[in-house]
């Protein structure tokens, strides 16, 4: 992988980061959101771009890092949706946008259509695997209450961070195993 793009990926995975803390969201909804953008959404805008077809959408065209972080911001939204009681409204999603991408803005429907447009879905998600793993371990074995999730949540930002969820790992199941095992 070039720097540079090891260094967008930092950049998204940061910017991931800050909009759910900034947002005050649970740990769930930002390993979701990673999940949706880095193990599904990002791959398959890859192999389009590999193929070297005109995009057919002009969010895709030209592939800029504000029309990445919008689709991040999308994905904090899906994730908010399935784990959240209350979710964000796209209003909401929108004054965090103008506030965090600042090299274009984005109207509301800019985000309804990167809604409706790209499919972003999930399966399992590898936080969700981890907290299920730690609970079942703290339960089973005395050695379980030394665990401490905080650290296996830094884990997986790091792996998140420098790529090697895609590349170690083909499986959340596995990606949250070795999680807890570290």
């Amino acid at each position: 992988m070039s720097t540079e793009i090891a260094h967008l990926r930092r950049r998204l995975v940061e910017f991931t980061i800050q909009c759910t803390t900034h947002l005050e969201l649970p740990p769930i909804v930002k390993y979701s959101a990673l999940s949706l953008f880095f193990d599904r959404f990002r791959p398959s805008v890859v192999r389009f771009l590999q193929k070297k077809k005109k995009a057919e959408h002009w969010l895709l065209q030209p592939l800029t890092e504000s029309n990445l972080q919008l689709f991040v911001l999308v994905s904090i939204w899906i994730s908010c949706k399935m784990h959240c009681s209350r979710g964000l409204s796209v209003q909401s999603l929108k004054s965090l946008g103008d506030k965090m991408i600042t090299e274009q803005l984005f109207t509301v429907r800019d985000f309804m259509e990167a809604v409706m447009k790209f499919e972003i879905g999930t399966l399992n998600i590898a936080y969700t695997l981890l907290d299920d793993l730690f609970i079942h371990f703290k339960e089973v074995a005395k050695v379980g209450e030394l665990l401490n999730f905080e650290a296996c949540m830094d884990m997986m930002d790091l792996l998140y961070e420098k790529e090697e969820t895609s590349v170690l790992y083909h499986s959340s199941t596995s990606l949250a195993a070795s999680i807890l095992v570290s």
